[in-house]
């Protein structure tokens, strides 16, 4: 049996798979993904799985080293901003590096989705709840 805390092995695999610079977004329920993306879809009922739970599960088996936000999740959900940007802190201080955070538009975040390694589905249905983890190196 796995010893590491991820125990969902599409979403451990996924995470295996990434090289750096190469991305993975955790999505609300109602991001679209392209057909062209690997979905990994977590979503039960509304908000089981929450967002930041499934952030928090990928990010202690991912090293990260970048974050894409939609800029609107600023004004439009700030209590979900401030919890992202709180775990990324903490997760720096986990990692002994520095995250980096860019903000684009949400259409943007969208197009730009498209193009990560997988998309994982939370049940987070609160609006902009979505991230793009660009993948770092542990050495």
């Amino acid at each position: 049996m796995k010893k590491g805390t991820l125990l969902n092995a599409t979403v451990s695999a996924a995470i295996a798979r990434l090289g750096h610079t190469d991305t993975l977004t955790i999505a609300d329920a109602g991001l679209p993904i392209p057909a062209s993306a690997q979905r990994i879809d977590l979503a039960l009922t509304q908000g089981v799985p929450a967002f930041i739970q499934v952030v928090q599960a990928i990010a202690a088996e991912m090293q990260v080293e970048h974050a894409t936000l939609a800029a609107e999740i600023q004004q439009h959900n700030s209590p979900c901003h401030q919890a992202l940007l709180a775990l990324l802190t903490t997760l720096e201080q986990q990692q002994g590096n520095r995250i980096g955070v860019t903000y684009v538009s949400h259409d943007e975040l969208k197009q730009r989705s498209a193009q990560s390694q997988a998309v994982v589905r939370s049940g987070e249905c609160s609006p902009y709840a979505n991230v793009i983890l660009h993948a770092g190196v542990t050495f």
